[in-house]
């Protein structure tokens, strides 16, 4: 053994090769911890140290080859000074150009997923050869950075700028395919090839048959571009990816503009270039929201996957009610593995079911994401039916009809009696308290809800719902089963709109109260969009669905009085009783016309305007900033009150819940973690600036406290 470490083992494997694997003791993955990092740099000194090695292979001992840097230990470096980080960052670079300037041909062999600092170690080597299942790629844009390893460096100067500009400002992995056509790996094998390609190649460069240090230089020279191709390039490049990108997320831009700013530096001087803009990058405000946003990721997936041990296997599904959302809930069942029955009590609602998923089904045969053969296997997994017939094996019944408590009540006791003892029932409700829901069950212990948003296929939030006499057993069931479908599940306990809609209807409730006050609602979703919204909250009114915002409404006024009811008519019942119900009619605030591709468009319509007259009850000057704390100070304080309630059992799903639910600015981290980056309390402050709105301004008792003392919601 020439080194041997608990990340990394250099050992002789035959005629002067060596293999330098990395195999991290007690982690499932491998990854660049600092452990990692300082044994790779003692690994190179050893291999440097031997003069009997002629060829390096690097192989992982793991599933995966490298998933990139460990995040939860290199986000503490963040907070370093600026000098300090660059110098850190420079002297890991150093690691991988001492590699990279063995005296002896490489060859990375990548079995897994390479990503990140992963990828980056592969470009160091002078020959990748990769397996037909993995996949490559510099996601770093996702946290808010762009690649700090050597990637901005070595992979425009491997593939070509524009390849390399398309990889990491887009972040998306790479399939193996992808990746040879462009010259990012020389090689792909099916696995069990692998080593042997991977010597086969090094004894190649070894012979001389293959001139690797020929193959090396690119990556140490300039990039080979003059100044009119760069200008042309990069300036297109920039334009059109800050466009893709928006305002709000600038890693993408920031690392065309390094890579354009090293174009005419060698390997160690680009290093450098990249080495200071990572670092500026690294001290946004955006990287620490979106790199909690991925800690809290992980953090949910672990929760998840805890309640696996418990959680029974379900091999058939059904869900009752048809229609738009019920062949969204089938057919997301369907394309992921698990057979279901979809009943309904009339045949056209079965035929908009199926026609559902299959026009879902469609959509990814057109994309390339699924093969006519798969669609016709999930289209076969789905079983239309009007009758309870083959219900005696299902394991879960998703409940998926009218938002109405009597009739759930009475589907879910009449499902009840057809399915076995231990078959768990779940409610599709967006507000109806499973608590009461249960009380028509003979057996509440296997009854929770789980809420899926609309689009189904689109929105990867579900939220499972723990009623008072909801099982574990349940709750596990239902988690695994979301887990299953390829959703993002969050457990929250019972109270009217459970996390995310009771978290919703206080921002509905601030942009009623600027409408009272004569704001123009186009006005406000145009700053609500420019704060980082996908859509303003009268749009999302249309959307979602006027009457569906009216019945909400009235059930969480009636949970929470104090401050979610109303007193007068609002625009919500202006427009109710005008029959203006959004998009499903074609009129809401907005008016909507079909465009080329048969998708709604908003345009404005004065009728709108006229209606809202009538509930203006004075006419106020108001800034965008004062419309920005109208809408956000009560969503964060009703986010605050569910932490506090124990609806929620930490910050991290708090905050996910609204990220993956309804759409919350990704880059602010959640309504938690917006308050952390405002301050608590300065925030605390703020809302009490706004205390003549109502109780829905006002702070909590506990909140107040936690500003007293400093504290934070996380870190």
């Amino acid at each position: 053994m020439i080194y041997e470490g608990k990340a990394i083992t250099v050992k002789a494997l035959e005629s002067g090769i060596v293999e330098l694997k990395f195999d991290l003791k007690g982690e499932s993955v491998n990854k660049f911890n600092r452990q990692t990092l300082n044994e790779l740099r003692q690994s190179v000194d050893a291999i440097k140290a031997d003069g009997s090695i002629k060829g390096v292979i690097v192989t992982s001992g793991k599933d995966v080859f490298i998933v990139g840097a460990d995040i939860t230990e290199f986000v503490d470096n963040f907070k370093l000074p600026d000098a300090e980080l660059v110098a850190g960052n420079l002297e890991a670079n150093k690691i991988f150009s001492d590699f990279e300037d063995l005296s002896v041909p490489t060859v990375v062999a990548i079995n897994g997923i390479a990503l990140g600092g992963g990828f980056e170690m592969c470009l160091a080597a002078d020959y990748r050869v990769m397996v037909d299942s993995a996949k490559v790629g510099l996601p770093e844009v996702k946290l808010g950075l762009y690649p700090g390893f050597g990637g901005t460096v070595r992979l425009p100067r491997l593939i070509g700028t524009d390849n390399a500009v398309e990889w990491i400002a887009s972040g998306k992995e790479n399939r193996a395919d992808d990746a040879l056509k462009v010259g990012a790996v020389d090689a792909v094998v099916v696995a069990d090839k692998l080593q042997a390609a991977a010597l086969d190649l090094v004894k190649r460069a070894i012979s001389g048959e293959l001139d690797y240090k020929a193959k090396r230089q690119p990556k140490l020279d300039k990039l080979k571009l003059n100044a009119i191709e760069q200008m042309m390039c990069f300036e297109t490049a920039k334009g059109f990816v800050a466009g893709q990108a928006g305002p709000n997320y600038p890693a993408p831009v920031e690392a065309i503009k390094t890579i354009q700013k090293a174009a005419n530096f060698s390997r160690d001087k680009a290093l450098e270039v990249e080495a200071a803009g990572f670092v500026k990058l690294a001290k946004t405000p955006v990287a620490a929201s979106l790199i909690g946003l991925f800690l809290n990721d992980q953090e949910l997936k672990k929760k998840a996957k805890q309640y696996d041990e418990i959680a029974k296997d379900v091999k058939l599904a059904a869900v009752l009610g048809a229609g738009i959302m019920g062949g969204g809930i089938a057919y997301q069942s369907a394309v992921k593995g698990t057979p279901i029955l979809m009943k309904d009590i009339r045949e056209d609602g079965i035929q908009m079911g199926l026609n559902e998923a299959s026009k879902l089904l469609g959509n990814r045969v057109a994309k390339g994401r699924l093969t006519p053969a798969k669609m016709a296997e999930a289209l076969n997994a789905i079983r239309p039916t009007l009758s309870y017939g083959d219900f005696g094996n299902v394991d879960i019944v998703v409940e998926a009809v009218v938002e109405n408590p009597k009739v759930k009540q009475a589907v879910l006791a009449e499902v009840e009696g057809v399915v076995k003892d231990d078959a768990i029932l779940a409610s599709n409700t967006s507000t109806i308290s499973i608590s009461l829901l249960a009380k028509a069950l003979k057996r509440p212990e296997n009854f929770v809800g789980m809420h899926f948003f609309n689009p189904v296929h689109m929105m990867p939030l579900v939220e499972v719902i723990r009623g008072e006499k909801s099982s574990e057993v349940a709750v596990a069931t239902t988690v695994a089963y979301a887990k299953k479908m390829g959703k993002t599940p969050v457990v929250v306990n019972d109270c009217p709109g459970f996390l995310v809609n009771r978290v919703l209807f206080p921002y509905f409730g601030g942009f009623s109260k600027l409408l009272e006050l004569g704001v123009d609602f186009v006005r406000i979703d145009k700053v609500m969009e420019k704060f980082g919204w996908p859509m303003g909250p009268a749009y999302l009114s249309d959307v979602v669905g006027i009457d569906t915002g009216h019945h909400g409404r009235d059930v969480m006024a009636e949970g929470f009085p104090d401050r979610m009811a109303v007193e007068g008519r609002t625009a919500v019942d202006v427009m109710y009783e005008a029959d203006r119900l959004g998009q499903k009619n074609g009129k809401g605030f907005y008016s909507y016309e079909m465009d080329k591709r048969g998708k709604p468009k908003k345009v404005i319509d004065p009728v709108a305007y006229e209606l809202l007259k009538s509930i203006v009850t004075e006419q106020r000057e108001v800034s965008d900033e004062d419309i920005v704390n109208f809408m956000m100070i009560p969503l964060c304080l009703e986010t605050v009150r569910c932490l506090e309630d124990g609806i929620v059992e930490t910050a991290a799903e708090a905050d996910m819940g609204l990220i993956y639910g309804i759409g919350f600015p990704p880059f602010r981290g959640g309504a938690l973690r917006y308050i952390d980056s405002v301050g608590v309390a300065e925030f605390v402050t703020l809302a009490d600036k706004y205390a003549d709105l109502g109780a829905l301004y006002t702070p909590t008792a506990k909140l107040r406290e936690m500003a007293a003392n400093g504290q934070k919601f996380f870190g």
